[in-house]
């Protein structure tokens, strides 16, 4: 059996370039940012659009309301060191966080609250992106998403 999905990529980047440029880094601005993307994926999902939305939401509650209010949502928590991020951070952001070039920068100087339960955990630091991409395929072949 062959499948052809509609899914759309909501990136974190993208988004606050165009949708959210008006918004900064604070509990609230980020709240903000997290609820016009849920009210995104909540319309392309109940048309039949499959959607990725990649995002760093350092908050429960933020989560929480999402995935009350999306079809279908699948939590998956990239569980990274502290120390690999900052090793991998091609951008330079934790050095300007670190600096406090950068306010309210998840990890630095706001913090990160780990999901409770996500559907899937995917450990960075010790799985290959390949192996990290199986364990998503694996879990939505058994919930016959694809």
């Amino acid at each position: 059996k062959k499948y052809v999905r509609k899914v759309e990529r909501l990136d974190g980047d993208i988004v606050r370039k165009t949708l959210s440029s008006d918004l900064g880094f604070s509990r609230q601005d980020r709240a903000e940012n997290i609820k016009r993307v849920a009210f995104m994926a909540k319309l392309l999902s109940r048309n039949g659009v499959g959607v990725v939305a990649s995002f760093i939401s350092p908050y429960r509650q933020a989560r929480q309301k999402i995935r009350e209010d999306v079809t279908n949502f699948i939590e998956i928590f990239v569980d990274c060191p502290s120390q690999v991020c900052r090793n991998r951070d091609v951008k330079g952001m934790y050095r300007l966080a670190e600096k406090n070039q950068i306010r309210d920068f998840t990890g630095v100087s706001a913090p990160y609250q780990k999901p409770l339960n996500p559907e899937v955990t995917l450990h960075t630091e010790k799985e290959s992106p390949e192996e990290s991409c199986l364990k998503i395929l694996e879990y939505l072949k058994s919930k016959e998403i694809i």
